[in-house]
Protein backbone atom coordinates (compact mmCIF):
# COMPACT_ATOMS: atom_id res chain seq x y z
CA UNK A 1 0.00 0.00 0.00
CA UNK A 2 1.09 3.55 -0.70
CA UNK A 3 1.85 6.28 1.81
CA UNK A 4 1.10 8.88 -0.85
CA UNK A 5 -1.56 11.53 -0.26
CA UNK A 6 -0.51 13.54 -3.31
CA UNK A 7 -3.47 15.07 -5.11
CA UNK A 8 -5.89 14.46 -2.26
CA UNK A 9 -7.72 17.31 -0.57
CA UNK A 10 -7.44 17.75 3.19
CA UNK A 11 -9.09 20.09 5.66
CA UNK A 12 -7.01 20.66 8.78
CA UNK A 13 -8.61 22.61 11.63
CA UNK A 14 -6.53 24.40 14.25
CA UNK A 15 -4.04 25.03 11.46
CA UNK A 16 -2.81 28.49 12.45
CA UNK A 17 -0.19 27.20 14.88
CA UNK A 18 1.19 24.25 16.81
CA UNK A 19 0.21 20.70 15.97
CA UNK A 20 -2.51 21.68 13.49
CA UNK A 21 -0.08 23.85 11.54
CA UNK A 22 2.52 21.06 11.52
CA UNK A 23 -0.02 18.59 10.13
CA UNK A 24 -1.26 21.01 7.47
CA UNK A 25 2.30 21.86 6.37
CA UNK A 26 3.27 18.19 6.30
CA UNK A 27 0.27 17.32 4.13
CA UNK A 28 1.13 20.21 1.84
CA UNK A 29 4.73 19.00 1.54
CA UNK A 30 3.42 15.54 0.61
CA UNK A 31 1.48 16.97 -2.31
CA UNK A 32 -2.02 17.29 -0.88
CA UNK A 33 -4.32 20.24 -1.44
CA UNK A 34 -4.82 21.71 2.02
CA UNK A 35 -7.43 23.99 3.52
CA UNK A 36 -5.88 25.62 6.59
CA UNK A 37 -8.77 26.39 8.94
CA UNK A 38 -8.67 28.25 12.24
CA UNK A 39 -10.49 30.83 14.31
CA UNK A 40 -7.41 33.08 14.43
CA UNK A 41 -7.47 34.99 11.15
CA UNK A 42 -4.37 37.04 12.01
CA UNK A 43 -2.21 33.97 12.60
CA UNK A 44 -3.59 32.28 9.49
CA UNK A 45 -2.73 35.32 7.43
CA UNK A 46 0.81 35.34 8.82
CA UNK A 47 1.30 31.65 8.07
CA UNK A 48 -0.36 31.10 4.70
CA UNK A 49 -1.97 34.33 3.49
CA UNK A 50 0.25 34.83 0.45
CA UNK A 51 0.15 31.16 -0.51
CA UNK A 52 -3.64 31.06 -0.21
CA UNK A 53 -4.03 34.06 -2.50
CA UNK A 54 -1.75 32.42 -5.06
CA UNK A 55 -4.50 29.81 -5.52
CA UNK A 56 -2.17 26.83 -5.67
CA UNK A 57 -2.52 23.86 -3.37
CA UNK A 58 -3.20 25.98 -0.25
CA UNK A 59 -6.27 27.85 0.90
CA UNK A 60 -7.21 29.37 4.25
CA UNK A 61 -10.50 29.72 6.10
CA UNK A 62 -11.03 31.75 9.26
CA UNK A 63 -14.09 31.29 11.43
CA UNK A 64 -15.57 29.93 14.63
CA UNK A 65 -16.17 26.26 13.88
CA UNK A 66 -18.40 25.87 16.90
CA UNK A 67 -21.08 27.34 14.65
CA UNK A 68 -22.76 24.97 12.17
CA UNK A 69 -23.10 27.66 9.49
CA UNK A 70 -19.37 28.31 9.69
CA UNK A 71 -18.70 24.58 9.29
CA UNK A 72 -20.91 24.49 6.20
CA UNK A 73 -19.09 27.49 4.77
CA UNK A 74 -15.73 25.81 5.37
CA UNK A 75 -16.82 22.68 3.51
CA UNK A 76 -18.27 24.72 0.64
CA UNK A 77 -15.10 26.80 0.36
CA UNK A 78 -13.01 23.63 0.19
CA UNK A 79 -15.16 22.06 -2.52
CA UNK A 80 -15.21 25.32 -4.47
CA UNK A 81 -11.42 25.47 -4.37
CA UNK A 82 -10.51 21.81 -4.87
CA UNK A 83 -13.74 20.10 -6.02
CA UNK A 84 -13.60 17.44 -3.30
CA UNK A 85 -12.82 16.54 0.30
CA UNK A 86 -10.78 13.39 0.95
CA UNK A 87 -9.32 13.95 4.41
CA UNK A 88 -10.50 15.79 7.52
CA UNK A 89 -8.13 16.32 10.44
CA UNK A 90 -9.85 17.64 13.55
CA UNK A 91 -6.80 19.29 15.09
CA UNK A 92 -8.55 22.23 16.71
CA UNK A 93 -8.54 21.44 20.40
CA UNK A 94 -8.23 23.21 23.72
CA UNK A 95 -6.75 22.32 27.10
CA UNK A 96 -7.68 24.05 30.35
CA UNK A 97 -7.06 23.39 34.01
CA UNK A 98 -10.05 22.24 36.03
CA UNK A 99 -11.20 22.53 39.60
CA UNK A 100 -12.83 19.10 39.89
CA UNK A 101 -14.92 20.16 42.89
CA UNK A 102 -16.27 23.41 41.46
CA UNK A 103 -18.91 23.11 38.73
CA UNK A 104 -18.21 26.70 37.73
CA UNK A 105 -14.52 25.95 37.11
CA UNK A 106 -14.42 22.31 36.02
CA UNK A 107 -14.19 23.31 32.29
CA UNK A 108 -16.22 20.26 31.26
CA UNK A 109 -18.89 21.98 29.15
CA UNK A 110 -16.36 24.29 27.48
CA UNK A 111 -14.00 21.49 26.50
CA UNK A 112 -16.74 19.09 25.44
CA UNK A 113 -18.03 21.75 23.06
CA UNK A 114 -14.61 22.59 21.63
CA UNK A 115 -12.91 19.19 21.60
CA UNK A 116 -15.83 16.81 21.11
CA UNK A 117 -18.94 18.43 19.67
CA UNK A 118 -17.16 20.63 17.13
CA UNK A 119 -15.19 17.65 15.82
CA UNK A 120 -18.29 15.46 15.78
CA UNK A 121 -20.47 17.93 13.88
CA UNK A 122 -17.75 18.75 11.36
CA UNK A 123 -17.04 15.04 10.83
CA UNK A 124 -20.72 14.34 10.20
CA UNK A 125 -21.00 17.17 7.70
CA UNK A 126 -17.73 16.33 5.94
CA UNK A 127 -18.72 12.65 5.68
CA UNK A 128 -21.97 13.64 3.96
CA UNK A 129 -20.00 15.69 1.43
CA UNK A 130 -17.62 12.80 0.78
CA UNK A 131 -20.52 10.39 0.27
CA UNK A 132 -22.41 12.76 -2.04
CA UNK A 133 -19.31 13.30 -4.16
CA UNK A 134 -18.64 9.56 -4.42
CA UNK A 135 -22.24 8.80 -5.39
CA UNK A 136 -22.24 11.55 -8.00
CA UNK A 137 -18.94 10.34 -9.46
CA UNK A 138 -19.76 6.65 -9.22
CA UNK A 139 -16.72 6.00 -7.03
CA UNK A 140 -16.70 2.86 -4.89
CA UNK A 141 -14.40 1.54 -2.16
CA UNK A 142 -12.56 3.81 0.26
CA UNK A 143 -13.54 7.43 -0.32
CA UNK A 144 -12.29 9.32 2.74
CA UNK A 145 -10.41 9.46 6.01
CA UNK A 146 -11.21 11.35 9.20
CA UNK A 147 -8.52 11.80 11.84
CA UNK A 148 -9.15 13.07 15.36
CA UNK A 149 -6.64 14.18 17.96
CA UNK A 150 -6.80 12.84 21.49
CA UNK A 151 -4.53 12.75 24.51
CA UNK A 152 -3.04 10.39 27.04
CA UNK A 153 -5.34 12.23 29.47
CA UNK A 154 -8.16 10.06 28.09
CA UNK A 155 -6.81 7.07 30.03
CA UNK A 156 -4.79 8.72 32.82
CA UNK A 157 -6.45 10.29 35.83
CA UNK A 158 -5.34 13.81 36.70
CA UNK A 159 -8.04 15.74 38.60
CA UNK A 160 -6.61 19.08 37.49
CA UNK A 161 -7.37 18.01 33.89
CA UNK A 162 -10.91 16.83 34.56
CA UNK A 163 -12.55 18.57 31.60
CA UNK A 164 -9.70 17.78 29.22
CA UNK A 165 -9.64 14.12 30.29
CA UNK A 166 -13.39 13.71 29.85
CA UNK A 167 -13.39 15.38 26.43
CA UNK A 168 -10.37 13.31 25.29
CA UNK A 169 -12.03 10.06 26.35
CA UNK A 170 -15.19 11.14 24.55
CA UNK A 171 -13.23 11.89 21.37
CA UNK A 172 -11.84 8.35 21.40
CA UNK A 173 -15.32 6.82 21.79
CA UNK A 174 -16.63 9.13 19.07
CA UNK A 175 -13.83 7.85 16.83
CA UNK A 176 -14.86 4.24 17.38
CA UNK A 177 -18.57 4.95 16.93
CA UNK A 178 -18.13 6.95 13.73
CA UNK A 179 -15.72 4.32 12.38
CA UNK A 180 -18.42 1.64 12.61
CA UNK A 181 -21.14 3.93 11.23
CA UNK A 182 -19.08 5.16 8.26
CA UNK A 183 -17.24 1.96 7.33
CA UNK A 184 -20.02 0.78 4.97
CA UNK A 185 -19.74 4.14 3.20
CA UNK A 186 -15.99 3.79 2.63
CA UNK A 187 -14.82 6.33 5.20
CA UNK A 188 -12.19 5.41 7.78
CA UNK A 189 -12.09 7.18 11.16
CA UNK A 190 -9.03 6.99 13.42
CA UNK A 191 -7.33 9.08 16.08
CA UNK A 192 -3.84 10.02 17.21
CA UNK A 193 -3.36 10.17 20.98
CA UNK A 194 -0.24 11.74 22.40
CA UNK A 195 1.50 12.67 25.59
CA UNK A 196 3.67 15.77 25.78
CA UNK A 197 4.28 17.42 22.41
CA UNK A 198 6.34 20.58 21.95
CA UNK A 199 3.38 22.66 20.88
CA UNK A 200 3.05 26.43 21.23
CA UNK A 201 1.08 25.98 24.47
CA UNK A 202 3.66 23.64 26.03
CA UNK A 203 6.48 25.96 25.05
CA UNK A 204 4.68 28.75 26.89
CA UNK A 205 4.17 26.54 29.96
CA UNK A 206 7.84 25.51 30.01
CA UNK A 207 8.90 29.15 29.98
CA UNK A 208 6.85 29.67 33.14
CA UNK A 209 7.75 26.31 34.71
CA UNK A 210 11.19 25.27 33.40
CA UNK A 211 11.39 22.37 35.90
CA UNK A 212 8.48 20.68 34.12
CA UNK A 213 10.76 19.61 31.28
CA UNK A 214 12.80 17.38 33.59
CA UNK A 215 9.63 15.89 35.08
CA UNK A 216 8.14 15.18 31.66
CA UNK A 217 11.33 13.60 30.36
CA UNK A 218 11.75 11.54 33.53
CA UNK A 219 8.20 10.24 33.09
CA UNK A 220 8.77 9.24 29.45
CA UNK A 221 10.77 6.06 28.73
CA UNK A 222 12.17 7.53 25.50
CA UNK A 223 13.37 10.48 27.59
CA UNK A 224 12.19 13.41 25.50
CA UNK A 225 9.22 15.48 24.39
CA UNK A 226 7.72 14.72 20.99
CA UNK A 227 7.81 17.25 18.17
CA UNK A 228 4.67 18.42 16.39
CA UNK A 229 6.15 16.97 13.19
CA UNK A 230 5.98 13.49 14.73
CA UNK A 231 2.25 13.89 15.26
CA UNK A 232 2.00 15.04 11.64
CA UNK A 233 3.78 11.88 10.48
CA UNK A 234 1.26 9.73 12.38
CA UNK A 235 -1.65 11.65 10.87
CA UNK A 236 -0.09 11.22 7.41
CA UNK A 237 0.05 7.46 7.90
CA UNK A 238 -3.59 7.28 8.98
CA UNK A 239 -4.66 9.42 6.01
CA UNK A 240 -2.81 7.26 3.48
CA UNK A 241 -3.71 3.98 1.83
CA UNK A 242 -1.02 2.34 3.96
CA UNK A 243 -3.61 2.45 6.76
CA UNK A 244 -6.36 1.28 4.43
CA UNK A 245 -7.47 -1.56 6.74
CA UNK A 246 -7.38 0.56 9.89
CA UNK A 247 -10.49 2.18 11.28
CA UNK A 248 -11.71 2.93 14.79
CA UNK A 249 -8.14 2.85 16.09
CA UNK A 250 -6.33 5.18 18.47
CA UNK A 251 -2.68 5.39 17.49
CA UNK A 252 -0.70 6.28 20.63
CA UNK A 253 2.34 8.52 20.32
CA UNK A 254 3.64 9.01 23.86
CA UNK A 255 7.23 7.73 24.02
CA UNK A 256 6.08 4.96 26.33
CA UNK A 257 4.73 7.33 28.97
CA UNK A 258 1.44 5.48 29.30
CA UNK A 259 3.33 2.35 30.39
CA UNK A 260 4.51 3.91 33.63
CA UNK A 261 2.81 4.17 36.99
CA UNK A 262 1.25 7.63 37.12
CA UNK A 263 1.85 7.91 40.86
CA UNK A 264 5.54 7.08 40.77
CA UNK A 265 6.24 9.21 37.68
CA UNK A 266 4.57 12.61 37.95
CA UNK A 267 4.20 14.33 34.58
CA UNK A 268 2.43 17.30 33.05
Amino acid sequence: MSFSISGKTAIVTGAANGIGLAIARHFQDKGANVMFADMDEVRLEDQVGEEARAEGQVRMFAGDLRQKLTMANLLSATVDAFDRIDILVNASRQCALSDALDPEKDAVEELLEQNLLTSLRLSQMAAKRMIQKAEKSGVEGMIGSIINLSSLAAVRTQPQLLGYSISSAAVEQMTRSLAVALAPKGIRVNAVSFGSVMSASLQSELREHPNWRDLIEAGTPLGRIASADEVAEAAHFLASDAAGFMTGQVLTLDGGRGLLDAVSAPTF
